[in-house]
């Protein structure tokens, strides 16, 4: 399954439209007045089926993943001089990632890939194109690109 992440171009809060191959919506995200960054998301019908966290007051940022209103897991930044680093806490994710972690796997606990995730420069918006191995892990991946999109905008990069 592809979907393509493409962040909206006039926003005054975190906005992002999630379209299937064919180029229907899958999700829209909608960033939400508040400390840190707050993201929900909404399935094509308008309905919100997950929400985006991040933990404020934290030595390095920390994202709480949310399906409906259940806790499922968070991402967070590890320190690290040189390459950037995540660690899921959440079905046994790791993340893999290149020095700029714009292209990036998103590996289970058997070490095959769950999702890949790659960022198409030079565009106006950050826009990514998201493989995903299995169509059910589809809104849990959506969660983790989101987390480290939001931690690389509030890192200036």
């Amino acid at each position: 399954m592809r979907l393509l992440f493409k962040q909206r171009l006039f926003s005054w809060l975190d906005s992002y439209d999630i379209y299937h191959e064919n180029g229907a919506v899958a999700y829209t995200v909608q960033g939400k007045l508040s400390w840190g960054h707050r993201l929900h998301v909404l399935d094509a019908s308008g309905r919100h089926i997950a929400t985006l966290q991040e933990r404020v007051l934290t030595l390095l940022p920390k994202f709480e993943l949310y399906i409906g209103d259940q806790y499922v897991g968070c991402i967070r930044k590890e320190f690290t001089l040189f390459r950037p680093r995540f660690t899921v806490e959440c079905n046994g994710w790791a993340i893999q990632g290149d020095f700029f972690a714009w292209d990036y796997q998103i590996v289970g606990q058997n070490g095959r890939a769950v999702a890949t995730v790659s960022k198409q420069i030079f565009r106006l918006t950050d826009t990514y194109v998201i493989d995903v191995e299995n169509p059910q892990n589809a809104l849990l991946a959506l969660l983790v690109v989101l987390a480290i999109d939001a931690e690389k905008c509030s890192d200036g990069n």
